[in-house]
């Protein structure tokens, strides 16, 4: 059996770790928008991405690991996980095609709000009524970024808020495992899931690149999504996934100048108020799990 890293109680590492990832996981969303933006299928694209993040895993790490790369303690668990990544990556791809990358990636970002939820009945955690309050907040800077019944409000918009609900369970399911397989073996099966699902309908109306810079996002997109998704594995190894989650805002920044920049479509000032309210939102949560912990661990220290 391979030898499984313990969890362990090291925040600041696994908060440089998630902020690391969300460097890689830019440049997959850019490149993602870049391809959707040319025309190239949705399927197509979420195909390409894990099928590039699985040959570099196994061309990097196989040789290493071996036979071990595929063992795991919870396939199960592995194979729901995967599930749940396939299911985040096409919702948010397929928003993409309609909304710019500021009002995906903040919706989305509601995403810790949605953990911090389930994190009672999931994973056992106490949610009290002040978090409670903070989701409910929260979720009125989606309804500010959407705005809902009015001429600006895209259907898309929904597609987005889905991928924040599967991207919350894959957050607790990444929790689930560690400490239960390896980090690599979380990617085999976080690359492995998606490909299998989508083999069926993959190469239905497949479309290559027609510019250089397209063939550049096409390679470009596995690398980055293993990359960020293995430093991501590892940060939830070092800090649970309310720690973690509200640092990952820190990319709304990264996505909105991206945004501006390569693809011409800016912040609008309902994005900035739905944004701070939702980071604003995030920030307290993460402030009060800091409390309740520093708390517990006084009464420790007591006993």
């Amino acid at each position: 059996m391979p030898a499984i890293a313990p969890i362990e109680s090291r925040a600041n590492l696994g908060i440089a770790l998630v902020l690391l990832s969300q460097l890689a996981l830019l440049v997959l969303d850019i490149s993602a928008k870049w391809l959707s933006v040319e025309g190239m299928p949705t399927g197509e694209i979420v195909f390409v991405r894990y099928s590039m993040h699985l040959v570099l895993l196994l061309l990097l790490f196989l040789p290493v690991t071996g036979r071990l790369l595929f063992v795991s303690n919870n396939w199960k668990l592995e194979i729901l996980r995967g599930a749940c990544l396939l299911a985040t990556t096409g919702l948010n791809f397929l928003a993409m095609r309609s909304l710019p990358l500021t009002v995906t990636s903040a919706i989305q970002f509601t995403s810790p709000l949605i953990v911090c939820a389930l994190s009672g009945p999931l994973l056992g955690e106490a949610v009290g009524w002040r978090r409670w309050l903070a989701i409910g907040v929260g979720f009125i800077g989606i309804l500010i970024i959407v705005r809902p019944g009015s001429e600006a409000f895209q259907p898309a918009a929904l597609l987005s808020v889905g991928c924040a609900i599967f991207l919350a369970f894959f957050s607790i399911l990444t929790r689930k495992l560690a400490g239960v397989d390896t980090a690599l073996t979380q990617q085999f099966y976080a690359g492995a899931t998606p490909i299998v699902l989508l083999l069926p309908v993959a190469f239905a109306d497949w479309t290559w690149p027609s510019q250089p810079i397209s063939w550049v996002a096409f390679f470009i997109m596995g690398g980055a999504g293993l990359c960020g998704h293995y430093l991501n594995s590892v940060a939830h190894r070092f800090a649970t996934p309310a720690m973690l989650a509200p640092f990952s805002y820190l990319s709304l920044l990264y996505l909105s100048m991206a945004s501006w920049l390569v693809f011409s479509q800016p912040p609008d000032r309902f994005f900035v108020l739905g944004a701070a309210i939702i980071i604003a939102s995030g920030l307290y949560i993460w402030l009060r799990e800091r409390q309740l912990a520093r708390a517990a661990s006084v009464v420790d220290v007591e006993r």
